[in-house]
């Protein structure tokens, strides 16, 4: 298993060997440090703790001392053999990553606010001919006379965005090790400085 915390930095394009445009999202991924590693026996599950983006020794609360990093996440394995590559106070950089691998990227999707059932569902709305009573951009009928309701699960306005999402097999481009970077190819979830999770199984 491979696991590491990043920022999403912006999106960008690069050109493979035979001139082709690939459009890229460039992730700051780490350094990481690994904090704790959790086994079934004691703690009753496997899993390990990484710490991302420590702080400054002036700006760590007391509660923070034993872990001075402004991340903390756990990342759950199923067995214990994908732990052995890691180690307590071992850092985590981009360098784990190999290019073309696949990797599976979960963050926070962009907070839209409350939309109407056109932007939040694509519905093609009502028709805007004279004679119309209503707004072109409604939903129209809800649900049948019979229940006298609104059946659960319908697509109705609402909150868009802001939402965890995991994208699977996206593919990383490029690798620059020296400056922490992946490019890793297509979209990922969030907007610029979403914190995101790269995992690869």
């Amino acid at each position: 298993m491979k696991v590491i915390l990043g920022r999403k930095i912006k999106m960008g394009q690069i050109f493979d060997n035979e001139g082709k445009v690939i459009p890229v999202t460039f992730v700051l991924a780490g350094p990481c440090k690994v904090l704790d590693i959790k086994k079934k026996e004691k703690d009753g599950y496997f899993a390990v703790k990484l710490g991302f983006e420590e702080l400054d020794s002036k700006k760590v609360k007391r509660s923070q001392k034993q872990t001075p990093f402004r991340v903390i996440k756990e990342f759950k394995s199923k067995n214990e053999e994908s732990l052995k590559e890691f180690e307590v106070g071992q850092e985590i950089k981009a360098s784990l990553f190999e290019e073309k691998e696949k990797v599976s990227v979960s963050g926070i999707t962009k907070g839209k606010g409350f939309q109407g059932g056109v932007k939040r569902w694509g519905f093609s709305g009502r028709n805007a001919s004279h004679g119309m009573k209503h707004e072109a951009r409604t939903l129209g009928s809800v649900g049948a006379t019979r229940p006298a309701r609104v059946i659960k699960g319908k697509k109705m306005p609402g909150r868009t965005g802001g939402e965890r999402v995991t994208i699977k097999n996206l593919e990383i481009v490029k690798i620059f090790p020296e400056e922490n970077i992946i490019a890793i190819k297509g979209a990922v979830p969030g907007r610029k400085g979403t914190l995101l999770e790269i995992v690869k199984k």
